[in-house]
């Protein structure tokens, strides 16, 4: 039995490239209507496409394979009846040594139309019971799930307390060659990508105003024919965390749970959000330098479930930090939304 979670690293970067070639080789064989045709829209979590069924169809058999055979652990991933499986099949929770939560693929709509990279995530921590919290993560791992026409692809992972590493693996050629996270070290978001998330319908006028507001607060108006800084929806936490921590991004916040008082109040019922799984694997991001907090500027707390609605923010570095959070949390509580 392993106590060590240093031991699971491998193990899970087996599984990860086991997730991706199967989706990658899916993606190069079936059409985009048959990859983004709906399998299931009746259950209480996302929609789930016909491209996630190819992931979670290994993803149980892999785990029990590679990973539960080493220790019994709880598998956290939507998908699963009841949100949680014990693995090895008759170990109890009591039995289980860690808690693992786990995303097959963070992006799903980009992939599916072949617009854009999607991720695996994982975290791992300790076994403390139900309680077990995203703070209690000590190993996270996510590996990029490539479009078609990409030989291109990273993995990216960390240990608590050891730093980040990344590598970049070529399609084409099977090298692997080592990546370097490097954050933004800019002062401003001036001339850089910074952005509040709004991926769908409901409140992104809401959203794009508290956008502008913080814009204008921390850079001035606009000039003519100048621009002050840009924005990127990519439609996939992971995907958000990945371009902070390469220094494409100097700020990203999502906040969409928090505005479920506003859509309340319009009739209108709160939809997706970002869950624990989504964010599981923020520790990479905090070890390679970027600051990730809750929407009070607080660390990341949730329990390793898969229901519970979580509001974030990550900031290059800390003089971004100091730039644009006074601006967040004003636009923030002048709405009654924090």
């Amino acid at each position: 039995m392993i106590g060590d979670v240093r031991d699971l690293l491998d193990p899970i970067r087996r599984i990860h490239e086991r997730v991706r070639d199967a989706v990658v080789a899916e993606s190069e064989q079936a059409g985009l209507e048959q990859l983004a045709a709906v399998a299931d829209d009746e259950s209480p979590g996302d929609t789930i496409y016909a491209v996630d069924r190819v992931s979670e169809d290994v993803l149980i058999e892999l785990f029990e394979r590679e990973l539960a055979s080493l220790s019994p652990l709880v598998l956290i991933a939507e998908g699963i009846e009841s949100g949680q499986l014990v693995l090895p099949v008759g170990a109890t929770e009591q039995d289980a040594v860690w808690r693992v939560v786990v995303d097959p693929i963070d992006g799903t709509r980009g992939l599916m139309y072949q617009k854009r990279s999607a991720w695996i995530l994982t975290g791992v921590a300790p076994n403390r019971g139900p309680g077990t919290n995203l703070r209690d993560i000590e190993l996270a791992v996510q590996t990029e799930i490539p479009l078609v026409k990409q030989h291109l692809c990273d993995v990216l992972w960390a240990i608590r307390g050891e730093g980040s590493q990344a590598e970049r693996f070529n399609r084409l050629t099977a090298e692997r060659k080592p990546l370097t996270l490097r954050p933004s070290r800019a002062t401003t978001i001036r001339h850089g990508f910074a952005m509040i998330a709004r991926f769908f319908p409901g409140a992104r006028d809401e959203l794009a105003a508290i956008d502008e507001e913080i814009v204008r607060g921390a850079l001035g108006p606009v000039q003519p024919g100048k621009t002050h800084c840009f924005e990127d929806q990519y439609l996939s936490s992971g995907g958000q965390l990945y371009e902070l921590m390469m220094g494409h991004d100097r700020f990203v916040a999502d906040l969409r749970p928090l505005v479920e008082s506003l859509l309340n109040r319009r009739g209108i019922t709160l939809g997706i959000c970002c869950h624990p799984y989504d964010v599981c694997t923020e520790l990479i991001a905090r070890e390679a330098g970027v600051i990730v907090t809750d929407e009070r500027g607080a660390a990341l707390s949730a329990p390793l479930r898969v229901e519970p609605d979580i509001a974030w923010a990550g900031y290059a570095n800390q003089a971004i930090r100091e730039e644009i959070e006074p601006l967040l949390h004003r636009a923030l509580k002048e709405r009654g939304l924090t």
